[in-house]
């Protein structure tokens, strides 16, 4: 079968992946928000957040960052206290040119894998004589070169480096699931998944659940992202905790806004937002006071 064009020199021969991405439009204002039952409460409530209009993308005061290291795990469960990282991916992206600079996978060796049914690593196959501390090298030589660190549900995949053998990483991170708000056009849930994600802008989705592969779904997305560096910078904006201030029958409304129940808030509809995401949500919220946030933290 005859490609139109040669593709990119390291991404998948598909003509899917040759298609143009459709110019993003610009989201809509806040919408008008339907009457709320207000929930009872045994003690004074913190007043909603207001509602306010939309303004450009906050001013962090730092430089918008140019190397993004878009990087992936694979583990053997999901406790790291018990369980280990057995596989790493990571591509090195130059945001301004969009553009892949460089890439690395390797396994990190186990006896055991209670997650293979998952990911499909056979401990046998990660005991080969492989140079994995020189690729751990490498990582370390990539790392130290990016501005940001980038992972699909960071939550997760943090909280592996520091413990060996994967460095600490002592740079800011960015969730592609949480942290941006992807185009209303895009018709994505509030918290996508990577293949979601990726079928959303014409990106083909070959093969699951291994750390390259989720790390070139997220290099070919960002390809296709002309708002790519207004998504970072108001990805990266201030957050906190909000509880959604919603009804029992009005509880849908939280979950199609990304709001999760009962985690990491016992019996409420929370989510981490910043200022400008509170004020643009079509419900009243209320922040989560410092304790409660350390709790859930």
């Amino acid at each position: 079968m005859a490609t139109a064009e040669p593709p990119q020199p390291w991404e998948q021969v598909d003509l899917l992946s040759l298609m143009a991405a459709p110019a993003p439009e610009t989201p809509a204002a806040s919408q008008s928000a339907e009457p709320v039952v207000a929930e009872p409460a045994s003690e004074p409530e913190p007043e909603p957040v207001p509602a306010a209009a939309p303004h450009p993308t906050a001013a962090l005061g730092q430089p918008l960052p140019q190397r993004l290291l878009i990087l992936d795990t694979e583990t053997t469960g999901l406790d790291p206290q018990r369980d280990r990282c057995i596989e790493l991916g990571a591509v090195l992206f130059d945001l301004p040119r969009r553009s892949v600079l460089s890439q690395l996978s390797l396994l990190l060796p186990c006896d055991q894998n209670a997650a293979q049914a998952v990911n499909g690593i056979d401990p046998v196959i990660t005991q080969q004589p492989q140079p994995w501390q020189q690729g751990l090298q490498w990582f370390e030589a990539l790392l130290a070169s990016a501005d940001l660190v980038v992972a699909h549900n960071a939550a997760f995949d943090r909280q592996w480096f520091g413990i060996a053998p994967l460095p600490s990483i002592h740079k800011p991170w960015l969730c592609t699931m949480d942290d941006i708000r992807w185009p209303e056009e895009r018709n994505l849930r509030a918290n996508p998944s990577v293949r979601d994600l990726a079928l959303a802008y014409s990106v083909p989705v070959w093969a699951a659940h291994r750390a390259l592969t989720d790390c070139i779904y997220l290099a070919q997305v960002f390809e296709r992202c002309d708002d790519l560096e207004q998504l970072v910078q108001q990805g990266l904006e201030p957050r906190r905790l909000y509880r959604a201030r919603l009804s029992y029958e009005e509880r849908h409304r939280a979950r199609e806004a990304g709001f999760r129940w009962n985690e990491p808030v016992s019996g409420a509809w929370s989510r981490r937002l910043s200022e400008r995401e509170a004020a643009l949500l079509p419900f009243p919220v209320v922040p989560v006071d410092g304790e409660q946030q350390r709790r859930s933290a």
